[in-house]
Parts: structure tokens; sequence; C-alpha cells
């Protein structure tokens, strides 16, 4: 019945709307000031610069499929599940609009894909990235130099399992060389999953079995409220961005716990979450005597998050595990840096800088339990100076690019008070980046590149607290984490409508999951994180190439990886493939169907379970004059999506089986009026420590 709901709401509101279907569009200001030419109707090409993917999108059919988000969606080596956007073949990705970073998930779905000009797939890094830094995702949107107010409102109903909404209201005035904007966000979403765990192992001499089922759901509500002034006149520029970010969550669980063949005991978890956090950036940039480029950034950032945990068992005598926690952090960044031509090329010099404090106190009610959970009081403190450089040129067909990076981390970390100084390290590390390009016609392209990278584990990984999931089971981190250093040679070209990425990667001191017995009274696994060495092979090709109306977007690829721990292998190769489509339909009916699988295959201690067939589909049509978009999106047709996996470490097997929540229906209707972009030119002073928080 809600399905049907939904679907007759749309097609009343495209009845109701086609009389505006053969209305066209009004050129944007910037096709008048600088003469670009759009031709409306054109399919996207992406061209391969250096190491670096261009997709022009004025005048293509993505221009109008809604937000940003859609439009990488249908992009190649891009891929977007659940609103998360990923690179194939990559990790750790940074997402800059208009020069600064993204600061929420949320920011891609509040641009409107008309408003998106260029995309552009770093696929190596220079140094002047955070080391950890796998890929680049940059995207410009397109200068509207009307002055007065601007009004954008997005209105989105989903159908999964349960019922999810969100609005987003934009307000941006311009006067002069000066721009303000406001804008908020609030965004209820509910999903529900369900699954179960089984362990099998080895205790006192004999098979044993700890199992637990899952019936999961994760009401959540957040909003965001955002404010930023910019100035642009002559040859500099400032502005200021502030973001509030208030989020409450209550997940529980409806499950069970066994032990052998024993009668399942019902189990009930209930998780309260408060959490908000405040973040402020400052910008300035000039132009020194109209070649250097000065810019600099600066960043705070400040979090706080409650939380509390009951687990109880309603029809047992067993007593109730109630714990809390409390996190806190605080960012301090700044980052500094020259551009300039130098030696017919480019040359870029910097600093970047960073001070954060981290603290976790975790209190553990039960006095049973506390015996081998205690409670504890975890801080972190990290300060890191970095110096990067790096030149780039083009010499006739042959394009360089060859710089480093130096950085200087304390770091120190204390329990219950006391330094640890097993933990605590100072760390001098030099990283080298170098790439190289040929190009052979305009059609084919090839780039060869090498980086050497120091990749820190997310502060939620260092914690030493542990965590009560069950009678037999616990979480934790592991604050002995060593930092990854990482070897990437990539090989990349293109060919006519062709695209090839190879990754050859060895990482040394990732870290891993592992579950493994815990020393205690009673029988107890724990599941925590690891250092590990990896070797892992990546290849991808992708086909694209317009047929009329029609433009698919095919990638094949394959991930292999070469690991070994205790006794076990870890290398049976993955293989994926993409089958995107864009179709753009005569009366501006634009419509997506893409499909995707995967084979059973390794990723670190992870084996995966294969998941075939999987499809989104959808369907949009702009109205008043384009200011109007209405999109109909279908996610997990066939319901084939899976979390499934298995897992064998210290003498622990471990059988996960869990049953997504991706299948429903999404309703978008977006409004615009004089639709314009942030021109906040800022960029994150340490986007890698954000998302390390």
């Amino acid at each position: 019945m809600n399905t049907k709901f939904l679907i007759s709401i749309l097609l009343l509101i495209l009845i109701s709307g086609n009389s505006y279907a053969q209305d066209t569009q009004v050129p944007d200001s910037l096709t008048r000031h600088l003469q670009e030419v759009i031709v409306t109707g054109n399919q996207p090409a992406t061209k391969l610069v250096g190491s670096t993917l261009v997709t022009n999108i004025p005048g293509t059919n993505l221009a109008d499929l809604g937000t940003a988000l859609d439009v990488l969606a249908q992009l190649p080596m891009i891929k977007v599940t659940d609103n998360t956007v990923n690179v194939i073949g990559k990790n750790n990705i940074e997402i800059y609009i208009d020069g600064r970073p993204m600061r929420d998930g949320q920011e891609l779905q509040q641009i409107l894909s008309s408003n998106v000009k260029k995309v552009e797939l770093l696929m190596a890094p220079g140094p002047a990235y955070e080391s950890s830094t796998g890929a680049v995702l940059k995207i410009a949107t397109r200068r509207n130099f009307i002055q007065g107010l601007s009004v954008t409102n997005r209105f989105m109903l989903q159908r999964r399992r349960k019922w999810s909404i969100m609005d987003y209201l934009n307000l941006s005035y311009r006067i002069g060389v000066w721009e303000f904007f406001a804008d908020g966000t609030i965004n209820h979403n509910n999903s529900f999953a369900k699954g179960s765990t089984t362990n099998t192992l080895i205790f006192n001499g004999k098979e044993t079995i700890v199992g637990s089922s899952q019936n999961n759901s994760y009401p959540t509500t957040a909003g965001v409220i955002r404010g930023v002034f910019n100035y642009s006149g002559g040859q500099q520029s400032f502005g200021a961005y502030y973001r509030y970010n208030p989020e409450r969550g209550d997940f529980s669980n409806s499950g069970s716990e066994w032990l052998d063949f024993n009668p399942p005991v019902r189990d009930k978890i209930d998780k309260h979450t408060r959490a908000h956090s405040h973040l402020v950036s400052l910008y300035y940039e000039n132009l020194l005597a109209g070649k250097f480029l000065l810019h600099l950034d600066g960043d705070f950032r400040s979090a706080r998050e409650n939380n509390s945990v009951s687990t109880t068992y309603p029809e047992s005598a067993n007593p109730a595990v109630n714990s809390t926690d409390k996190r806190s952090s605080t960012l301090w960044a700044g980052k500094l840096y020259l551009n300039f031509p130098l030696w017919n090329g480019t040359f870029t010099a910097g600093t970047q800088d960073s001070y954060t404090r981290t603290s976790l106190v975790y209190r553990m009610l039960n006095a049973d339990v506390s015996e081998y959970i205690p409670s504890s009081l975890t801080d972190a403190r990290q300060t890191s100076a970095s110096l990067f450089a790096s030149w780039s040129r083009i010499f006739g067909k042959f394009s360089l690019s060859a710089g480093a990076r130096y950085e200087y981390v304390d770091y120190d970390f204390n329990v219950d008070g006391k330094r640890d100084s097993d933990v605590s390290r100072h760390d001098h590390t030099l990283t080298p980046d170098i790439s190289l390009g040929y190009s052979f016609y305009d059609f084919a392209q090839v780039s060869l590149s090498y980086r050497l990278s120091t990749v820190k584990p997310p502060y939620s990984q260092l914690t030493g607290s542990l965590s009560y999931t069950g009678m037999h089971q616990i979480e934790g981190g592991n604050p002995a984490l060593h930092d990854e250093r990482l070897h990437d040679v990539q090989l990349f070209g293109t060919w006519k409508n062709f695209m090839l990425q190879a990754d050859f990667i060895r990482s040394l001191d990732t870290y891993a999951f592992v579950k493994q017995l815990y020393p205690a009274d009673n029988l107890q696994l724990i599941m925590h994180p690891v250092n590990i060495d990896v070797a892992a092979l990546s290849l991808y090709l992708v086909w694209s190439r317009p047929v009329r109306r029609w433009t698919p977007n095919i990638t094949v690829g394959m991930y292999r990886q070469w690991l070994t721990l205790g006794d076990n292998r870890y290398d049976k190769p993955l293989f994926t493939y993409y089958f995107d489509n864009t179709f753009s339909l005569p009366r501006g009916w634009l419509v997506t169907a893409n499909v995707s699988s995967s084979s059973q295959g390794d990723m670190h201690t992870n084996r995966f379970a294969a998941s075939w067939f999987k499809m989104d589909a959808s369907v949009g049509k702009t109205f008043l004059n384009k200011s109007l978009t209405v999109k109909l999106t279908a996610t997990d047709i066939f319901n084939t999506a899976n979390n499934d996996w298995t897992m064998r470490t210290y003498g622990v097997f471990v059988d996960k089986r869990m049953s997504m929540d991706r299948r429903g229906l999404t309703l978008d209707i977006i409004y615009n009026f004089q639709p314009r972009k942030s021109r906040y030119k800022g960029s994150a002073a340490s986007a890698a420590e954000m998302k390390r928080l």
C-alpha cells in the first residue's frame, strides 16, 4: 500500500506539470559572461589529464538528474551506495567542493546537478594532501553572477522497512563582492536490519558454539545549521564558515543468545545517543604580483557524544548490564601554502599543522561484568607538524609531477591519568610522491605513479576500553595499533572508450579485525583490530560509449590479496562488475538503471559472500523551466544486497549473516529560485584528522 501511495503521488505531479515539458532553459550567467558554448543533451565525456579524470557536466544529460550525488553515481570509477561515495579500488578518499572540503555527507545532496560544472578525480594525489589520502574528488559548481536572493528547498521521503524523511532549505544573498548564505537540514532516518552471528571454536577440548541473533532498529534524528560569508574583490578573498550539528539516536535490538545447543536466551539492547558538534573555518587568499598565490586555512572543531547502553534478559534471571560512555574531541588545525610558476612548471610549498585531543570516559555499571570489562578513562593528544612541496610540468606529450612530505607527530596516550609509555611515541616520516604521464593522442593517455604514505588509524580504534555485546562476546579497540606504511604503484590509462586502472599496494602494519579468546573466568570472545602486513593487486577495466539517448558505463574488476595470519591464508580473489545506464528520453525525462554484482572473495580477514544482480533505478523530470525537479528512485529492487561474511582467526570461525535495509522507494522534490552555489574558498586545514575523529 505504501509503495502504491508514493507512485500515485509521483504520477499526479508529473501529469500536472506536463505542460512545462517543452520549456527551454535560460542560459546562465556563466554562458553570457564567459561565452561558454553549451549544447543541451550532449553525453558526458571523461578525459584523462595526467593522472586526473575530468568530466564536464553542463549541457549533458547528467545536468538534470537532481543532485550532485546523482551525477557522481553515473561517472566512471565512482560508486554511490546509500549516499556514501566510493572510488573503485581506493580507500580514504577526500571530497572537495569549490576548493573546500566536504564537511558532512549531506552536502552532495544539497548541490543541484544543474549547478555542477566539473568533476575531477585525482587518482594519484600529491604531497599537498594528507599522506593517507587514496584519491581526491573535486567538484566545481557553476558561477552565477546574478545579484540578490536565491532560495533552494529539497524534500525527500523514503520508504524501506521503515519511513525516513528529510528537508533542506538554503537562503543565499549576494551584493557586490559580498556573499552570505545560511541553510538548515532536518533529517529523520529509520532503518531496520536483521541477521545472526555464529562463532565456532575449540574450548576446554571440545567444539563450542556461541551464537546470537539480531533485529536492529536505528532511528536517528539529526540537524545541521550552517552560515557562511565570503568576500571576493580584486586579487584577494576571505571568508568564514560555521556549522552546528546536533544528533539524537535510539538504537534497539531484540534478539537472542545461545551457547552450544542450549535453548536461546532472549535479550534486549537499548542504546541512547545524544551528540553535537561545532565547526568553525576561516580562509584568506591573495594573488601577489599577479603570480604568487598565497592561501591560508584555519579550522576549529569541538564534538561531544554521550551514550547509555542497557542489555536486559527479560525471560531469564540474568541481571541487566548497563554502561555509559562520554566521548569528547577538540581539533585545532592550520594550513598555509604558496603556489607560483617555476621552471616552466608550477611549484607549491607549504605547511600543515594540527593539535588534536580526544577523551573517553567509560563506566561499566554491572559489578560482575566489571571484573573483565572495567571502567576506564582514556585520553589521547596528538601534535602534528608537516612540510610539503611539489612541482609539476608538461613537456610536450609528457607530464611530470614530483614532491615529498615531511611530518613530525607527537602522540601522547593516557589511561586513568597515567601516561602509557608503550603506546605514546614520537614519529618522523618522509613520504615521496611521483607521477609520470604520456599522451599518445587526444584519445589515448597513460600515467604511472608511485606513492609512499603513512596512514593513521581512526581514534575510535585506538581506544583501550571494551564494550559488552553479549554474555560471551566483547568488542574493543587497540591503543597499541601502529601507523600503516603503504607503498602504492598505480598504472592508469585511457584508449578511446576504455579506461584501465591497475594498482599494486604493499601495506605494512595496516589493521584488520580478528576474533579470539579473551582471558576471563568464563568463556569470552573479543573482536578487536590488530596490525597485519598485506599485499594486494587490483585491476579494473571501464568501457563507456554514448549510443544516441543511452549512455552505458561498464566496469569489470578483480581484487586479489596476499595475506597470511597464523595458519590461515586469505587470498581468494574477489570479482566485481558494475553496469550503469543513463537514458535521456523525449520531453525531458531521465531514467537511470544501475546493476552490480560481486563474487565471493577475501578482503583482509573477511571472506565476503557473493552478492548477485543488485539493481537500482530512477525516473525523473524537470518542470517550471527546470526550477522544479521530481524524481522517484527504487533501490535494491530484487532484494539481493547483503552483508554476509565469514572470518577465521586464532582458532575462532565466525559466520555472519545480515539482511541489509536497502530495498525501497525514495521520492525527491527539489525547487530552486535563482539557484546559486556557495563560493566559500577555504579548504580543510586537516581533513584526515577530522575523518579520524
